[in-house]
């Protein structure tokens, strides 16, 4: 068998139910963040085809035969795909979103007796196998579901799915187990590195799919430490130490926003996976998230606004973190009509400083700084652009703090105009018109954000040279 090294994911999600959000949509949204600070990535259109191939994947050597009609759809591969694919997230032509992964661990029991799969499937292939091929968020997980049990996966993942109507999370353990759950419409659930579906009724078959093996599995080798529940995530999870500071802490600070009068300690790993809002969410709720590094805490790595001691500032895994690639929120509206329904928020670079681009899904194509990802830096690229970003502004964080909030702000308000005067004209349109129509405005909102954040640079690296301590005047002396 091939050996590999791991190279995929290392994330943070969020998922809202329609009836959890402030305009009704579903929304699942990932922050793609890589095992180092450079890992170009680029978005891209994929367009519908008819597939007469064998897929394999140059990551894990998995080989499955494609044959059959596949959907047009979005994607954020790597810009190097020398190693896999990597296309991580999408919403296809049927309006069903996908988000793969969230890199998980099995704990050591587990795997002693169902090992992962070299050459199964794994983060770098999902996407593709799966996204094109579906109607629905169930089916994504029933597609996949088979999928891990036929090749086996080569890893632990969680993996999102949603459509209008409902949103999924899914997850895999050892090498061929996994469980899938519906969550609840009036709903919000963290997803950071670590299994967090719990409680499985395997009679409720509207809310909860699973691989067929897996209670034979579990009370076979008495892996069940509770047999009065099935909590997948003590069963198969881990546990660890490190879990509680690397991943709990970020599913503490989630709920800490959106259910504030709750308290609990960031270490915990008790927290529920899913919560009800105390206020509906908008996407800006969602970015926020996304883009945080415990804001207003005394764990908060900047010390911008509650500043605890350095420990203190160390102590936990930020969500913004030097590894940060790309964020995507996969909206899915149900207050406009289905052929324009779609959009993807891509923020690529360092998230708390670059902003979110809003583009609908129904495109034939996307902007050329976004299709091109090298692995040298060039200002032609977006990717590379937004990564400038924190090399300007780390070293002068509160000197340029207030400005690059206002830009970023400003990016938003622009792009959620733009979204309503595109759709106000899109209703007018059908067909190859409208996709055309949308393929040229996505592109437009960000050519347009691209320009307001070259001149955020261009006002950056002025004010950086204009500030710089290695200055001297020969009167200064004398």
């Amino acid at each position: 068998m091939k050996k590999f090294k791991r190279i995929s994911s290392d994330c943070t999600a969020i998922i809202v139910g329609k009836k959890a959000s402030i305009d009704g949509s579903t929304i699942i949204a990932r922050d793609e963040d890589g095992y180092g600070p450079i890992n170009p990535i680029k978005f891209i259109a994929v367009p519908a085809q008819d597939y007469d191939e064998t897929y394999k994947s140059k990551y894990t050597g998995l080989e499955v035969p494609v044959h059959e009609h596949g959907y047009r759809y979005t994607a954020t591969p790597q810009g190097d795909n020398s190693n896999g694919d990597w296309f991580e997230s999408g919403i296809n032509e049927k309006n069903v979103a996908m988000s793969a992964t969230e890199t998980e661990q099995t704990n050591a029991r587990v795997l002693g007796h169902d090992p992962l799969v070299p050459g199964g499937i794994a983060e770098d292939a999902m996407v593709n196998l799966v996204l094109p091929f579906i109607n629905n968020a169930r089916e994504g997980v029933q597609r996949l579901g088979s999928l891990v049990e036929k090749y086996g996966t080569a890893e632990c993942n969680g993996i999102a799915f949603s459509d209008k109507d409902e949103v999924w999370y899914m997850e895999t353990g050892g090498g061929h187990q996994w469980v899938a759950m519906r969550l609840p419409e009036d709903a919000y659930a963290i997803c950071p590195n670590i299994m967090v579906i719990e409680n499985i009724d395997f009679d409720d078959h509207e809310n909860y799919m699973y691989a067929p093996t897996i209670r034979e599995f579990v009370e076979k080798h008495h892996l069940n430490p509770d047999p009065s529940t099935f909590n997948f995530r003590n069963i198969f999870g881990t546990q660890s130490e490190a879990d509680s500071y690397y991943n709990t802490s970020r599913t503490w600070y989630g709920q800490k926003l959106f259910n504030p009068s709750i308290d609990q300690d960031p270490t915990s790993q008790d927290m529920p996976m899913v919560r009800r809002p105390e206020k509906k969410l908008a996407i800006e709720d969602v970015q926020y998230f996304l883009t945080s590094h415990y804001n207003g805490t005394e764990y908060d790595p900047f010390g911008s606004i509650s500043s605890g001691d350095e420990k203190a500032q160390k102590k936990f895994r930020s969500i913004a973190l030097d590894r940060n690639q790309c964020s995507s929120i996969l909206q899915i509206r149900n207050d406009v009509p289905a052929e324009f329904a779609g959009v993807q928020w891509i923020n690529l670079g360092f998230y708390c400083y670059s902003p979110y681009v809003p583009f609908y899904t129904n495109i034939k194509d996307t902007p050329a700084n976004y299709k091109l990802a090298p692995n040298d830096f060039t200002m032609d690229s977006a990717y590379w652009m937004n990564k400038l970003l924190p090399v300007i502004i780390e070293p002068k964080f509160h000197q340029f703090v207030t400005e690059v909030n206002a830009f970023r702000d400003d990016c938003q308000s622009y792009g959620v105009g733009r979204l309503d005067a595109i759709d106000e004209h899109a209703k007018t349109l059908s067909g190859d018109e409208l996709t055309e129509y949308l393929t040229n405005e996505s592109i437009h909102t960000a050519d347009h954000i691209t320009e307001k954040t070259l001149q955020l640079i261009n006002s950056l690296v002025k004010q950086s040279l204009n500030s710089s301590k290695f200055n001297f005047e020969l009167g200064d002396n004398m």
